[in-house]
């Protein structure tokens, strides 16, 4: 990649799909607050792309992320200004109505595994560790992350990452369900691709609302009236009466996500 080192960056790929990198690979591509912001403002230009139906969020070189810079974290004018800076850009990525894949092309550390976990899936590549640090360094984690960690992964795993801060190997994320592949390393982005064009293929209005009522269902905000709501669109929607016609003619439907 050209670009020089720093922010991450947005790019659109292809029709319907977006891809943001994190740009500091010398080190380890660590998040500073700067990159933080970007993240937000990537987020909300996503969030108001109707066309958009995959995000992919991955690194520049062979760690995704290291997590947040420490240095930052010693200096307390940083931390007061905004503590919750970090919980809330995970929110906003966890929340955004596209479905998002996390391309995990290397280890990841710290903050960087729930910005990960954060993503609707994940694909890490072979060699990949996870290593969570806040129980070395004197930290309680933030209770967003704690929430994320327990509704997706279950307690048990969420207590031996959290307690044991442990060095956990990409076998071990794929049986505990931290990932949902785990490809070498020159077969990562054909199976990223593959995930890639299953989520384009699907009815946009569909893929949206489910994805927010299951994250719902998830963190104990069930509200029947709201997933009523998401079912009644889609039922009233062009995109199901194309999904059916395409069904009976035996083609591929031809989704406009209204």
């Amino acid at each position: 990649m050209s670009t020089p080192e720093g922010a991450p960056v947005l790019s659109l790929d292809a029709p319907g799909r977006a891809t943001i990198t994190l740009h500091r690979p010398r080190h380890r591509n660590r998040l500073h607050r700067e990159d933080l912001l970007a993240l937000q403002a990537h987020f909300a230009s996503l969030a108001a792309m109707p066309d958009l139906r995959a995000l992919v969020l991955t690194g520049a070189g062979r760690v995704f992320c290291a997590g947040f810079n420490l240095e930052e974290l010693e200096q307390a004018d940083a931390a007061s200004a905004d503590p919750q800076l970090f919980e809330r850009t995970v929110d906003a990525l966890e929340t955004l109505p596209v479905p998002t894949i996390a391309r995990l092309n290397g280890s990841v550390f710290g903050g960087a595994t729930d910005l990960a976990l954060a993503c609707d899936l994940r694909v890490g590549v072979q060699g990949m560790e996870l290593r969570m640090p806040a129980a070395r360094l004197g930290l309680h984690y933030y209770p967003g992350g704690l929430r994320r960690y327990v509704s997706r992964l279950g307690l048990s795993a969420a207590k031996r990452l959290f307690l044991l801060a442990e060095s956990v190997p990409g076998e071990e994320l794929l049986r505990i369900g931290y990932l949902d592949a785990l490809a070498a390393a020159d077969a990562l982005d054909e199976v990223v691709e593959g995930l890639a064009a299953s989520l384009l293929a699907g009815a946009p209005l569909a893929l949206q609302g489910m994805k927010l009522s299951l994250d719902e269902i998830a963190r104990g905000e069930f509200d029947l009236r709201r997933l009523r709501q998401r079912e009644a669109r889609c039922a009233q929607s062009d995109d199901i009466r194309e999904g059916l016609a395409a069904f009976a003619a035996r083609r591929a439907p031809r989704f406009m996500g209204r």
